[in-house]
C-alpha cells in the first residue's frame, strides 16, 4: 500500500498530565489512523501513527499543539514503512 505511511513521534514540553494521550487517541481514531501513544519517563510523549499519508501528516501537525492544556515545545517525527498496526491505543 503505497498511500500509507508510518510516523514515529516524540513530543516535548508540558505534555503529561494534560490529557495529551487521550486527546491524541481520540484525534487519531477520528482521522482513521492506527497506532499508539504513551508517556516517557523523561516527560515526553511518544507515539506511532500508521495510516493514509495525508491523515498521518495531519496528526503529526496536530501534535504541535495537542490537547488544550498542553504546552508543546517540539515535535520530532521520523517516517518509515507501516508495520500493520490495527486500531489506536494508549500504552502504559
Amino acid at each position: 500500500m503505497t498511500d500509507r505511511t508510518r510516523a514515529h513521534v516524540y513530543v516535548s514540553g508540558r505534555v503529561q498530565g494534560v490529557y495529551y494521550r487521550a486527546t491524541t487517541r481520540d484525534t487519531a481514531r477520528e482521522k482513521g489512523v492506527d497506532g499508539w501513544v504513551r508517556n516517557l519517563d523523561d516527560g515526553r510523549v511518544e507515539a506511532v501513527f500508521e495510516g493514509p499519508d495525508a491523515a498521518v501528516e495531519e496528526l503529526v501537525a496536530w501534535c504541535e499543539t495537542g490537547s488544550k492544556a498542553a504546552d508543546v515545545d517540539g515535535v520530532d517525527a521520523t517516517y518509515g514503512e507501516p508495520e500493520g498496526l490495527d486500531g489506536f491505543e494508549v500504552r502504559w
